[in-house]
């Protein structure tokens, strides 16, 4: 126990070895790569374990809302960055695309608690635009209509279909009909799927190594576009909540900024030339670095706030006087 719970905790320095030790000392490349499908539906298994899905919809208020956070994130954010990015570079505009395209992460409401954020409407929004992602991402594939786009979206439906509903309803049953089970198990999910993330991180990084290690200033390049991407990202969603309370707020800007890269990394590794594959991997960087100073910032937003209400109230009150 006390093993998965140093994982958990560590969570981050997982994720870096899976990417050095995918760059050094790469083994069994294509059997994990053959894996990465399977090992992502087993990862979604684990987490909607921990999730009570009819609970979630039951709960869910503010219909309005989830309609117009559906419509922005998973339509008019996404082609916004590919048509803007797509003046620059096609290949950098699928990638981010794709990326866009995903549904809020499954670790969202985790990332909400400890921004002090609605953990509760960050959970509604996960189980809603996994739901839809489906729909939506071979639907944006479809408007973008990108010459030359080999995909089947049929197939891209269907795969969708299988790496997101299929884990969610098959877990629901487990939940219902072996709830012992899970309750003595629940303290090894977490611990366990960053050991599974980690080694798809590993294979992944493993198979694209030579394109990594030959094209430094290009990598870094990418990851300084993925950077800016993230952080426009966290103040559009934190404005798309501009008449909700500040932890709306907050747990709007966190399911937008922190998608699910690593089916955006399956999917890739499926359907896409190794440039977007290599992309989706570099988005761990900002994904997994950028939730402090976005705390710092909400911190200090918060304090100037404060201060503007409390001097607010004295000039209010000279008045008065």
């Amino acid at each position: 126990m006390k093993t998965f719970q140093f994982i958990e905790k560590y969570f981050w320095a997982f994720l870096l070895l899976g990417i050095v030790s995918g760059l050094t000392i790469p083994v069994f490349n294509n059997l994990l790569m053959s894996l990465l499908k399977p090992l992502l539906i087993l990862l979604l298994f684990i987490v909607f374990l921990k999730t009570d899905v009819v609970i979630v919809f039951k709960k869910m208020k503010k219909i309005k809302l989830m309609a117009f956070l559906i419509l922005m994130n998973m339509i008019v954010i996404p082609l916004l960055f590919f048509y803007t990015i797509n003046l620059f570079s096609l290949p950098l505009a699928i990638g981010i695309l794709l990326l866009t395209a995903m549904p809020a992460a499954i670790a969202s409401p985790a990332l909400t608690d400890i921004v002090n954020g609605n953990a509760e409407l960050s959970a509604g929004i996960v189980i809603i635009t996994s739901f839809i992602a489906p729909i939506t991402v071979p639907l944006l594939f479809w408007i973008a209509n990108i010459e030359n786009f080999s995909v089947n979206l049929l197939f891209l439906f269907k795969d969708l279909l299988e790496i997101i509903i299929l884990p969610m309803l098959i877990s629901q049953f487990v939940k219902h009909y072996f709830p012992l089970i899970i309750k003595k198990g629940r303290h090894f999910f977490s611990g366990l799927n960053i050991i599974i993330l980690s080694v798809m991180v590993y294979a992944v990084m493993g198979s694209q190594r030579e394109i990594i290690l030959n094209n430094p200033t290009k990598i870094i390049g990418e990851i300084v576009l993925l950077y800016i991407v993230f952080i426009i990202l966290h103040f559009l969603g934190y404005f798309l909540g501009f008449k909700q309370s500040n932890k709306d707020k907050i747990a709007i800007s966190v399911s937008t900024a922190y998608m699910n890269n690593g089916m955006a990394i399956v999917l890739a590794a499926l359907y896409f030339e190794p440039s977007i594959l290599i992309l989706m991997i570099l988005s761990d960087f900002p994904w997994n670095t950028l939730l402090g100073p976005f705390k710092r910032v909400l911190k200090w937003h918060n304090a100037k706030y404060n201060i503007s209400v409390i001097n607010e109230t004295f000039i209010s009150k000279d008045i008065k006087t």
